[in-house]
């Protein structure tokens, strides 16, 4: 019985992953070359302000999802504190970085992706939050320069990066 779950298990997880990958592949496929160009374009505008982009990214997730804070319970990640600023740095470069070459976001994320996934073991679900989140500071930073296309094209383009960091999970 224990070996037909665990079967069963490796069976649920490959199709996670292989959703993850046909998710991240379909993200990448439907942004446009002005939709790649533009998206890059935001991202080398935010480098920086990318502390301020990413704490504020940060403190909205954790004042929407309560649960994702356990995560940094041995940082300081109250307002304007240097480790949520510092986190949320990375969290932006990571994702510009990205950007630079979307149709490359596997190759690029494969370090974050293994160190997420089997040292510091974060919850899959948690990187959509944090899209999410991350959408919301985008708006709010960029105000009408963050158009209904810019928007689309963002909400692609995170969605793809959420699924690329998610694919080593089990």
């Amino acid at each position: 019985m224990r070996s037909d779950n665990a079967e069963a298990e490796r069976d649920n997880t490959s199709a996670e992953r292989s959703t993850s990958t046909r998710c991240f592949l379909q993200a990448a496929t439907m942004l446009s070359k002005r939709e790649k160009d533009l998206i890059k374009e935001i991202w080398e505008r935010l480098t920086p302000v990318a502390a301020e982009i990413g704490a504020d990214a940060l403190l909205r997730m954790f004042a929407s999802y309560p649960g994702t804070k356990t995560y940094f319970s041995h940082l300081d990640i109250s307002p304007n504190s240097s480790h949520l600023l510092a986190h949320g740095k990375k969290i932006v470069l990571a994702i510009a970085e990205g950007a630079q070459d979307i149709s490359q976001l596997t190759v690029t994320l494969a370090p974050l992706q293994t160190l997420h996934a089997y040292q510091l073991r974060i919850d899959p679900r948690n990187f959509k939050l944090l899209s999410h989140s991350m959408l919301v500071s985008l708006a709010c930073y960029l105000g009408d320069e963050f158009t209904p296309v810019a928007h689309a094209a963002m909400d692609k383009y995170l969605s793809a990066f959420a699924a690329v960091l998610a694919e080593k999970y089990r």
